[in-house]
């Protein structure tokens, strides 16, 4: 049987840089279907999408809520020529009502154990409507290493740099950030995988760059310090978002080869002066990540944190302006207010103001992100920026003997 997996293209913000990281939901997915089942992927941010194949049955991969519409789209042409489709993926969960207009098939929740049997009710000719498992979580053992293989490895690469690989070794979260929906899809419990088959699919993945993408590392002390030992003698380089601020943790980190993290910056507090300061003690980059448009923030607010972010030092920035994605805490308090402007799903970029800020005016918000983006990145550009990220890299790999590893010509034993 073959099956045809789609990602589909979302609209690029102005200020990023554009380059594309192979995606995580797609290979994921694609370890949990049989054996003997074909795949063919496509991701259409990276190359074109032809809808004339041979594909049994057309499967959906959705991450962003903005890419859902584009989602929408192919299917609609898929199923006027006959064909079945099935959605799923985190948006797919975020718009699973408005899903089912597109759809066959609507699969929410996490896929291990479970496609075996919607297959087979597809080859039965009883496929059904709605395969809803929501926070019905599979054991983290079911987890296997994901289908790397199935990607075109030659597109996943900036301006003939090799970019990182994305990996996970956990599961759900329990912080309940507002602006996040990881609480509605994947729990309030940390999940972590078994330490030795993460381990394993690191060691076997070919790049030797890599991101984690867990939502948290800092969720258990002891776990976090048991993962990063176990890392060290990868010599793998990776990046993250949080790691526990905290001295062993840090210095463990360091050592497994943690190469920059991502920080969220909300204030202009000493407290986060100084932990950027003690990641980059221990060699550690800082990549920060601010939102824009919060109920305190007004114009000369938001020109201070910028201010701010030029005085300690980040490595990277990245500006978005807060928007209230479905299943949010901040998504059901605007709605609750009143205060959101539209559902256009193509315009929940981060890069567009769809709400009403308390002190400040959308279009005003939009000038000062794109007058954030501007003023931090003034003096050397994002692409200089990153450039000397990846430098830093390059010196640590040459040092340890690590450099060619990242050469993919190389399979690995999970194709990677």
């Amino acid at each position: 049987m073959k099956i045809k997996l789609i990602y589909a293209r979302w609209p690029k913000l102005k200020h990023q840089p554009e380059f594309h990281l192979p995606p995580h939901g797609p290979v994921v997915f694609a370890a949990t279907l049989p054996p003997w089942v074909e795949i063919e992927f496509v991701d259409e941010n990276v190359e074109e999408l032809s809808l004339d194949d041979d594909a049994e049955l057309i499967f959906m991969s959705v991450m962003l809520t903005c890419q859902i519409p584009r989602a929408w789209e192919i299917a609609d042409e898929y199923r006027r020529r006959g064909r079945k489709v099935v959605f799923g993926g985190i948006a797919t969960q975020l718009h699973a009502e408005e899903t089912l207009d597109h759809a066959d098939a609507v699969f929410l929740g996490e896929a291990e154990g479970r496609m075996e049997r919607l297959i087979d009710d597809f080859r039965k000719g009883t496929l059904k409507k709605l395969y809803d498992y929501g926070q019905n979580f599979p054991d983290t053992n079911l987890i296997g290493p994901a289908r790397r293989d199935i990607l075109k490895r030659d597109l996943y690469n900036f301006r003939g740099v090799q970019m990182v690989d994305l990996v996970h070794a956990s599961r759900g979260c329990r912080f309940n950030c507002f602006p996040c929906c990881t609480p509605y899809l994947g729990g309030r419990c940390f999940r972590p995988r078994p330490m030795e088959r993460v381990v394993e699919e690191m060691d076997g993945i070919a790049n030797n760059r890599l991101f984690i993408v867990d939502n948290s590392l800092a969720q258990d002390d002891q776990w976090e310090k048991d993962l990063f030992r176990a890392m060290i003698p990868l010599k793998k380089k990776w990046v993250s978002h949080p790691i526990k601020d905290d001295p062993e943790i840090l210095e463990l980190a360091a050592q497994a080869g943690a190469w920059y993290v991502y920080q969220a910056i909300v204030d202009t507090s000493d407290h986060i002066r100084q932990r950027v300061r003690r990641f980059k003690e221990h060699g550690i980059g800082v990549e920060g990540t601010i939102i824009l448009g919060t109920d305190d923030h007004d114009e000369d607010g938001i020109r201070r944190l910028i201010d701010f972010l030029l005085e300690i030092d980040l490595d990277l920035a990245e500006f978005t302006i807060l928007t209230p994605f479905p299943h949010t805490r901040i998504g059901a308090d605007l709605e609750k207010q009143n205060r959101i402007l539209h559902r256009d799903w193509s315009r929940y970029t981060a890069g567009e103001c769809v709400f009403q800020p308390r002190r400040i005016l959308p279009a005003k918000l939009e000038e000062m992100y794109h007058y954030a983006w501007e003023t931090f990145y003034a003096g050397c550009s994002k692409e200089i920026q990153m450039a000397k990220l990846y430098l830093k890299v390059m010196k640590r790999e040459k040092a340890d003997g690590t450099y060619q590893r990242y050469d993919l010509s190389r399979k690995s034993k999970w194709g990677a």
